[in-house]
């Protein structure tokens, strides 16, 4: 038997005991079904973050927080620093203290950095245009820093003497602006309570529309209405109260490398990170779940591995008196052991193949409905996307597997004595 008689023979016998194939081919279909879908879900997250990533670039800006000292070196609570944020939090194993003014400062002597702005919270009661009604519009300060996926109009200018905002999409209706191209170029009226409960009003001019992204879908300040929403919330405000902040964002020098300031502010106790370093954790998350779906998808196809060594095994029992004559007439040990691999083989190819197949059409079809229903606010984004050698990979590691589990009963079947085989009932 030359090669192409061998494996025709397999796919052949593979067939012979129908029921016994399906059972065992649809145990493979479940594990390459789960891991086309999870490799797809990794492939699609992960190519929506590079495109966001991408579609900002390089912004030259560190966010900046302070690791909380709340222990001593003999192992008690740190001493108390009159000149540092009384203020932490606790996120998990990690506490974060909040910067302080004297931090800023020392933050802002680094070498590399240009100038440090502080992350300030704003608190709008509310946002209205011409009448039209009063809504709560989240407004997010110092949104100039990065660079939006604009649905129309243009990015925010930090330089601008004027008071400038960015709106999401899902705002323009009810704000009654019409359309993301009609909204560019009105202005909206925000308020603001004082530290004492007064209300304050600025104007902002509508500069762009952005559509929702991974960075949030709210409205965005430049950094004169930053400021100034921030100076009327803190009027009134006693001198004894002094302002803290969560972060801090450090715009680089020109030529400075992020790596080199973010290793000096290591050094004071400070940590620095790009909008890269941050989606990137994200990304990391993602691979985390993915790695765990994955590996039960693995589990189903180890169980499959044994389904297939139990089917060949049958099949080695049943077809010994043939597997005698086919020796008798001249086989080889080598040639039986790779009829039986290409048998186990091809159960293996059968099931990945399928369920790979489905996988693809429906997960194709939930990703487009997805799209258009629940991640509508996120444009561009495709949750299953399916990578032609991610599957291609799939499918030869699922034949792998395949090959090893059909290796014990090749090796009885290549082993088998023709005279015995001959006299078995």
């Amino acid at each position: 038997m030359n090669a192409l008689d061998l494996l025709r023979t397999a796919v052949g016998n593979t067939f012979r005991s129908k029921l016994r194939t399906t059972l065992t081919v649809i145990a493979i279909f479940i594990g390459a079904f789960t891991i086309t879908l999870t490799s797809a879900i990794g492939t699609g997250v992960g190519n929506y973050i590079d495109t966001q990533v991408a579609s900002i670039g390089d912004t030259g800006t560190l966010t900046i927080t302070k690791t909380a000292d709340t222990g001593s070196t003999d192992g008690g609570p740190a001493k108390y620093d009159p000149d540092e944020s009384s203020q932490s939090v606790n996120r998990g194993p990690a506490s974060f203290a909040y910067l302080s003014q004297s931090d800023v400062d020392t933050i802002e002597k680094v070498s590399g950095v240009k100038n440090v702005r502080p992350a300030v919270a704003l608190a709008p009661k509310y946002a209205e245009y011409d009448g039209n009604g009063k809504y709560v519009v989240s407004l997010t300060a110092n949104a100039g820093e990065i660079k939006a996926d604009l649905a129309a109009g243009k990015q925010l200018d930090d330089s601008a003497s004027g008071n400038q905002v960015i709106l999401p999409t899902n705002d323009l209706k009810s704000l009654g602006l019409g359309s993301a191209k009609a909204a560019v170029g009105k202005e909206l009226t925000f308020a603001v309570d004082d530290y004492q409960g007064k209300e304050h009003t600025l104007t902002a001019t509508v500069v762009g529309v952005q559509n929702e992204s991974l960075f949030g879908g709210g409205a965005g300040a430049n950094a004169p209405l930053t400021d100034a929403m921030q100076s009327a919330q803190e009027t009134g405000k006693p001198s004894s109260i002094a302002t803290s902040y969560a972060s801090a964002s450090a715009t680089l020098a020109s030529g400075a490398s992020a790596s080199t300031v973010k290793s000096a502010l290591s050094k004071d106790g400070y940590t620095g990170q790009t909008i890269q370093d941050q989606l990137g954790q994200f990304q990391t998350v993602i691979n985390g779940i993915v790695g765990i779906l994955n590996a039960f998808a693995v589990i189903a196809l180890v169980a499959a591995g044994f389904g297939i060594i139990n089917t060949l095994l049958m099949s080695v029992q049943e077809r010994t008196r043939e597997i005698g004559l086919m020796k008798a007439m001249g086989m080889g040990g080598g040639k039986v052991y790779t009829l039986f691999s290409l048998e186990a083989v091809f159960i293996g190819f059968l099931g990945s193949a399928i369920g790979a197949g489905v996988a693809i059409g429906l997960g194709t079809a939930i990703s487009n409905v997805l799209a258009g229903t629940v991640l509508k606010d996120l444009p561009g984004l495709q949750i299953l996307q399916f990578a032609p050698s991610s599957v291609i990979t799939i499918i030869l590691v699922v034949m792998l597997i395949a090959f090893l589990a059909g290796t014990l009963p090749a090796r009885r079947a290549a082993r088998q004595n023709p005279i015995e085989a001959l006299r078995y009932e």
